[in-house]
């Protein structure tokens, strides 16, 4: 832990330093009424899409507090967190916020899937819903508040693609023995189907499929695998993603410095935050369909539609592999129920709004 310098502070600033030298959290800098935060995620530093709602959330809070809190961010890879942990070097102190998916921390509690998302579960619009209305966001202050975390949806990937293989997957036997990049439940349902699915940071696919010790990988859609540059190493491209079909993005905020932070402030961090979920939607769905134009005309990248047979299958295996999820302990039960009966709502619904309607669209053309 960096140690900070007190001779910096000044009146009040030297109090609240004090204050939290007394816990294991870092005391944020404070220079002429500011205080300078640590944020680390998991993604690399301006990568499209996953690094832009942090990048724009921190303009946007030391903008609306009028300069009382400066934002310091930590792409992947740094020094204070690993991608995949950091949940923990927030929880550890080493940092105040984070920006990651929720499901990289199902070790801590397996719940944690349903705050990113589920094999065959909500949609982007259906997360939201649920989140903001249906109770879920209240399950998740529950859930995260054991670890000292504020959680916060902070961007949204919308529908996600199935992902790259050296090969077409085109029966169930094609997955038989298949080392995937693959994390969260999306994982355990190719297991059950006998792939191998492995968990790695963003920043660790690229090396992986180059040398072969995978074979396959899902990362997010066209906006984000254009710019990682998958087409260079195979044109098998699938659709559509069973793993992650409204995947929300977590800001996490250490739980001791939201609880001291003016109400007003607490307020404009929520605000910005449902802004950059908002608007991150946005660019995924405006950035996708240019990509993926680019994918299939310049590169010559092949698209493969996932058959009907294991899209039967993975959907068996994840019926178990969800509900394990959400075996745990008490809050877990909860947390499944709640997300459970708001998907039977959704999909009556759905059935007759945007499905049907995407249906006779299509007719149309």
């Amino acid at each position: 832990m960096t140690t900070i310098n007190r001779r910096k502070f000044l009146g009040a600033g030297a109090a609240l330093g004090g204050a939290l030298a007394a816990t294991n959290m870092p005391a944020p800098a404070i220079a002429k009424g500011t205080r300078e935060l640590r944020l680390v995620m998991s993604w690399p530093k301006n990568f499209p899409g996953l690094a832009s709602p942090p990048q724009r959330f921190a303009k946007r809070f030391e903008l609306a507090t009028e300069g009382r809190y400066k934002i310091r961010i930590y792409g992947a890879p740094n020094k204070i967190a690993h991608p995949l942990k950091c949940l923990d070097a927030v929880q550890q102190g080493a940092a105040h916020m984070y920006h990651s998916s929720e499901y990289y921390y199902t070790g801590k509690n397996p719940a944690y899937a349903f705050f990113t998302s589920v094999p065959f579960g909500l949609t982007a619009a259906e997360m939201d819903g649920w989140l903001q209305f249906g109770g879920g966001q209240q399950l998740w202050d529950e859930l995260a508040g054991q670890f000292g975390i504020k959680p916060f949806a902070c961007g949204q990937t919308g529908s996600q693609m199935g992902g790259w293989a050296k090969k077409p997957l085109l029966t169930l036997d094609d997955f038989k023995g298949l080392s995937i990049r693959i994390p969260g439940l999306g994982g355990d349902v190719l297991r059950a189907l006998g792939a191998a699915p492995v968990s790695l940071a963003g920043n660790e696919i690229m090396p992986a499929l180059q040398s072969g010790r995978i074979e396959a990988t899902e990362w997010v859609g066209p906006y984000n695998d254009l710019a990682f540059g998958f087409h260079k190493i195979t044109k098998h491209y699938h659709y559509p993603g069973f793993h992650e079909p409204g995947p929300t993005l977590c800001l996490g905020v250490g739980r001791k410095i939201y609880d001291e932070m003016t109400k007003q402030d607490q307020a404009i961090l929520e605000a910005c935050a449902l802004t950059e979920n908002n608007l991150d939607l946005a660019e995924y769905m405006a950035n996708n369909a240019r990509a993926l134009d680019i994918l299939v005309k310049r590169h010559k990248v092949q698209l493969h539609e996932f058959s009907d047979e294991f899209y039967k299958e993975a959907g068996k295996a994840a019926k178990d592999v969800v509900a394990k999820a959400g075996s745990g302990d008490d809050l877990s039960k909860r947390i499944y129920e709640s997300y459970s009966n708001f998907r039977k709502l959704s999909m009556q619904w759905s059935k007759y709004s945007d499905q049907a309607y995407m249906n006779k669209r299509e007719m149309a053309e």
